[in-house]
């Protein structure tokens, strides 16, 4: 008798099932190939496609149908990421009404593998009568969509993944790819900078590798900034007395200039060596003489990699000059995680 969660009866315990290993394997490798097979179509129409990019002072208007849609919506948020203004837009809804999105000066991104899809080639007169550049991305270069465009990007004849032929798996792998392609030799064809990127990206763990140290340090009433003169006792004073209670103070002449910087860890230091007559030693007899720095608009991961590989908690943040501005703490670091 069959028991629920048991062996169907007459069957055995290990009867063979389909490899899924093996078949996502081969899924892998079509989709792999279908990309390579994208490099001996790059020639003067991809060229083409980013110098008419390049030089619209538009947004680049990203339609499709379905999954070419989905692969659109995709690539229309890596290029407004990446210095290029853009759009995703179905085709249906220009139809009725956002059609008025479309401006002359900018390019239109038609994607379709086969070309025909109708949505797509009903709007592209539309297009044409705005005077807006269209760009098609197809396997059908002899398609109605392909020759009612100003450039033509061949994906080239797909087979798809799927086992019936149908699922677009293959022809997608393929549009992104050749989509990403488009956005970083644009992107770097506009001298497109790291810092460009990081003032599109100011949030989640992305947006925290690209902050400036200027935005997490410690500045103003929470700087402790002390005399070479001032006694240690009279450090550990400003320090217990800052706002945020940082681990260090940092040393400065009458111009702000970095002297030198007293940790936790150099009072440590003296505790360990029974040495608490140094109480009342000038800090400039115990302070640390070359300690590590940063400038303000250093990158916060840059200031983190310093603080591991010298195995310190603060780093003092200097000007051209060589003058204190700020301290940066590793629980400033850890406060940006939150």
């Amino acid at each position: 008798m069959n028991q629920a969660g048991g062996n169907p009866e007459g069957a055995e315990p290990n009867a063979a099932r389909p490899d899924h290993l093996a078949q996502a394997a081969e899924v892998i490798r079509l989709e792999a190939r279908t990309i390579e097979s994208l490099l001996p179509l790059l020639d003067e129409r991809f060229e083409d496609a980013v110098e008419r990019i390049l030089a619209s002072d538009g947004s680049l208007v990203v339609t499709g149908v379905g999954k070419a849609r989905l692969v659109g919506a995709k690539l229309s948020a890596t290029f407004a990421s990446t210095g290029t203004p853009s759009i995703a837009l179905h085709p249906t809804e220009a139809l009725h009404g956002d059609l008025g999105r479309i401006q002359a000066r900018d390019v239109v991104l038609a994607i379709s593998n086969s070309g025909e899809t109708e949505e797509v080639k009903a709007l592209i007169p539309h297009v044409r009568r705005i005077g807006a550049c269209v760009i098609a991305m197809t396997g059908q270069t002899e398609s109605t969509l392909a020759r009612m465009a100003d450039v033509v990007l061949d994906i080239g004849r797909v087979d798809e993944a799927c086992p019936f032929g149908l699922a677009p798996t293959a022809s997608t792998s393929a549009m992104m790819a050749l989509g990403d392609a488009l956005a970083m030799v644009v992107l770097s064809a506009r001298g497109f900078s790291r810092e460009d990127y990081a003032r599109f990206h100011p949030g989640g763990s992305l947006g925290r590798k690209l902050m400036r140290v200027k935005e997490v340090m410690r500045r103003g009433e929470e700087l402790p900034l002390v005399s070479p003169k001032a006694s240690v006792r009279e450090v550990l004073l400003t320090m217990s007395e800052t706002p945020g209670r940082p681990g260090a103070a940092l040393v400065v002449d009458g111009t702000r200039t970095l002297c030198g910087i007293f940790t936790d860890g150099d009072l440590r230091r003296l505790l360990e060596a029974d040495a608490t007559g140094a109480l009342t030693d000038p800090v400039e007899s115990h302070m640390g003489r070359s300690p590590k720095t940063v400038r303000g608009d250093a990158l916060v991961a840059d200031a983190e990699r310093l603080l591991r590989e010298h195995k310190i908690d603060q780093i003092a943040v200097v000007d051209e000059g060589g003058c204190a501005v700020g301290l940066l703490d590793v629980q400033d670091l850890l406060d940006t995680r939150a």
